[in-house]
């Protein structure tokens, strides 16, 4: 049931806020677009290995914030999110409850995690990445999410201009002082490596 308190990562990954000093600057003449997380449309799901034998799986929802960019220049995109920890669902709720415990995310203490990005580039292959500062158990770390080419946007039947974004990483959990652990015939119950993807629905804003 542990195998769940990865889950944090994802998580983590993910939570958008609002842009900060922590950005580069932005160069002079850049357009930027501002964007909002549409909480109803955004889910950080992870997965990790239990007993090392089969994959263990949850989503976080409750993912609020923003990304702010130059449709022109990549490297000026800056993102900010934060992520209700305690949206945390695995589909058990004996094992939801333990990985909401202080063994694992200890949600009375820290309820959220955060995610703000440092630099986003697109490397040689083509591919986008982006580095940033995750926040889980009030821990923070550098992370480094690929993230896939953003969809065309579209207008929404609310009207509005929407567009979608999705990203993984892979995190270790006892870097984020996530240490509960059992082991059975020589293996951890839960796994120290946590998988995560997000997938998250943006709206631009006027």
């Amino acid at each position: 049931m542990t195998a769940q308190k990865t889950a944090l990562f994802l998580f983590g990954f993910f939570v958008l806020t609002s842009v900060t000093g922590n950005s580069a600057p932005q160069k002079r003449g850049a357009q930027l677009t501002k964007w909002a997380i549409d909480s109803d449309h955004a889910a950080a799901e992870f997965k990790v290995r239990h007993l090392g034998i089969s994959n263990v799986r949850g989503s976080f929802h409750g993912i609020k914030g923003e990304v702010v960019g130059d449709e022109a220049d990549i490297s000026q995109t800056k993102v900010n999110a934060t992520i209700d920890v305690r949206t945390l669902d695995t589909g058990i709720e004996k094992r939801d409850h333990h990985l909401k415990s202080p063994d694992f995310f200890d949600v009375e203490k820290f309820p959220l995690m955060k995610f703000e990005s440092t630099k986003m580039s697109r490397k040689a292959d083509g591919k986008i990445e982006m580095r940033g500062k995750l926040t889980i158990h009030g821990v923070t770390k550098d992370v480094v999410l690929a993230v896939e080419e953003p969809t065309a946007a579209i207008k929404n039947p609310a009207g509005k201009i929407s567009r979608g974004l999705s990203a993984t990483t892979t995190i270790n959990r006892k870097d984020f002082g996530l240490m509960w652990d059992k082991v059975t015939e020589g293996v951890s119950v839960v796994g120290d490596m946590i998988t995560i993807g997000l997938d998250i629905e943006l709206v631009k804003q006027d």
